[in-house]
């Protein structure tokens, strides 16, 4: 059997949302998979700093981050992209101007104000991956952060249209749903770094399978040839489906891969 490559989202997809536990059928499956001779990734919009608990948590080859601006292999960084220093900063002070609040994502550490927000949603984000000891707030204003893509919020009163052309020349704007985007420079996703990996391991495109539920997971789909949609999902996926497995708190990760052939 050829050498297969397997890209896993995390959130909604390794990982449930409803007990934000990674079902032990799950890990037993990616770790078998490797076992059988394939490679296995974690493909995320969590840049590296976020995701510490599912690299201790799973069996991988390595994990791709931010939406594709970063790929790491046994803890060591062998592809990158930031945006440029004064490019970050002038989005900083356009977040707020515009009427957002944001997080701002590197592969060291996760940044926002030191102010809590006027919109409660983004408080309950901030709150939330607070609890994982992961937040810095006192770096926000210095001109020398560099960060690799960001998260914002908006409420009513944000400046949409405004906000998003002064980003529209190289940042792409991911529509998460409900006032939430997340944003990327442009020319970097979930599928371009899926190639990356296929190049630099040697793997054919067709021996690729990706495995997610959200709308960040678009460009992975349209991508890959093999893509195993969670029951749960976006439904903006669905032309790009090759397989639908079931939901990840019955185990729709170690059945999607039983069936496929990929134990």
């Amino acid at each position: 059997m050829r050498k297969k490559a397997l890209f896993f989202d995390v959130d909604g997809t390794l990982l449930s949302e409803v007990t934000h536990t990674i079902p032990d059928s799950a890990r037993k499956a990616l770790a078998d998979s490797r076992r059988a001779g394939n490679l296995v990734f974690i493909n995320s919009g969590r840049t590296y700093s976020f995701l510490g608990d599912i690299e201790e948590a799973v069996e991988c080859d390595g994990l791709l981050c931010g939406c594709g601006t970063c790929v790491v292999e046994q803890k060591k960084v062998i592809f990158q992209h930031r945006i440029a220093l004064k490019r970050g900063y002038e989005i900083r002070k356009a977040m707020t101007q515009y009427g957002f609040d944001g997080i701002l994502e590197s592969t060291e550490g996760l940044y926002v104000r030191k102010e809590r927000s006027w919109i409660e949603a983004f408080n309950r984000l901030r709150d939330s991956v607070a609890g994982k000891g992961t937040l810095t707030y006192d770096r926000w204003e210095e001109e020398s952060l560099e960060f690799d893509k960001f998260c914002v919020y908006a409420d009513k009163n944000s400046d949409k249209e405004g906000f998003f052309s002064f980003l529209s020349p190289d940042i792409d704007v991911i529509d998460r749903g409900d006032n939430f985007y997340e944003c990327v420079p442009s020319g970097f996703t979930k599928a371009t770094a899926i190639a990356w990996v296929l190049e630099h391991h040697g793997i054919e495109k067709q021996d690729a399978y990706v495995f997610g539920d959200s709308s960040n997971d678009l460009a992975m789909f349209e991508y890959a040839e093999n893509a195993v949609l969670m029951q749960k999902h976006d439904k903006i996926l669905e032309p790009y489906a090759t397989f639908v497995t079931k939901s990840v708190e019955e185990d729709g990760i170690a059945w999607a891969m039983q069936q496929l052939g990929l134990l």
